[in-house]
């Protein structure tokens, strides 16, 4: 499905980041990896090249909140793989204090690297995008950009924007053949629900309407429809993959 595409994924050293990069080497893709850390970037790289050593994966860690970091990291990576078709959006990070015990900083990182940085990459790659004739964006938004959360809400907030950055630049940049959509998780097995207790996951479960929490694998399939030709004429979609919770 994405034979002769170059992706970069941010965010896409672990969790839902890792599972879309595998399914676009999977799916002929040729991939950038963009993590925090050196650490993890390399980790991530070794994990893919266990998989499938043919595959043609690169990884780096810019500060994606810092434009001239991210234009360069682009850069080098066009400088690689001649060219790129598809960026994912996908670094973030999420929160749960009550408003009276939320710091103003905290409230500012997130909204840094949720917002800000999903900017700095999109204006990165606009350009490239046009040279080659289009291209697609996607952007990873959360069931919590529909109704809002109980608490820690510089969360919903963040993705709230993300959603309209969204749907603003598919608008935008429609006339250049450039797609750009979000995909919005729900309750996904990533690291941080696997080491929950299986009594709590299966509460959490039990509010779900199919019943049970979603897989990495699926919502990796939603980013790979959206960036492949398939999704030719999808542009400015929030895409939930939820089972329900919020439609």
């Amino acid at each position: 499905m994405l034979k002769n595409k170059i992706a970069v994924i941010t965010g896409g050293t672990r969790g839902i980041g890792f599972a879309i990069a595998e399914a676009f080497l999977k799916n002929g893709a040729k991939v950038a990896v963009l993590g925090s850390r050196q650490e993890t970037v390399d980790k991530a790289l070794e994990k893919l090249a266990a998989e499938n050593p043919e595959w043609e994966v690169i990884g780096f860690c810019p500060d994606l909140t810092d434009y001239n970091a991210v234009e360069a990291c682009f850069n080098e990576i066009k400088n690689k793989f001649g060219k790129i078709d598809i960026l994912v959006n996908n670094a973030g990070i999420s929160a749960r204090e009550p408003i009276e015990q939320y710091d103003p900083l905290a409230f500012k990182n997130i909204m840094d690297l949720n917002v800000t940085a999903v900017f700095n990459g999109c204006k990165a790659v606009v350009p490239m995008m046009k040279e080659i004739g289009g291209g697609s964006i996607i952007n990873t938004s959360s069931m919590v950009s529909k109704f809002g959360q109980p608490s820690g809400s510089g969360y919903p907030a963040s993705k709230f924007a993300v959603n309209g950055l969204t749907q603003s630049l598919a608008r935008e940049l429609g006339k250049f053949n450039i797609r750009v959509n979000a995909v919005a998780p729900g309750v996904t097995r990533t690291d941080m629900v696997a080491a929950l207790p299986e009594e709590m996951v299966a509460r959490v479960a039990a509010g779900i309407p199919m019943g049970r929490v979603g897989e990495p694998e699926e919502v990796a399939n939603a980013f790979l429809f959206l960036a492949s030709d398939m999704a030719s004429y999808v542009s400015g979609t929030i895409l939930y993959v939820d089972g329900a919770t919020v439609n």
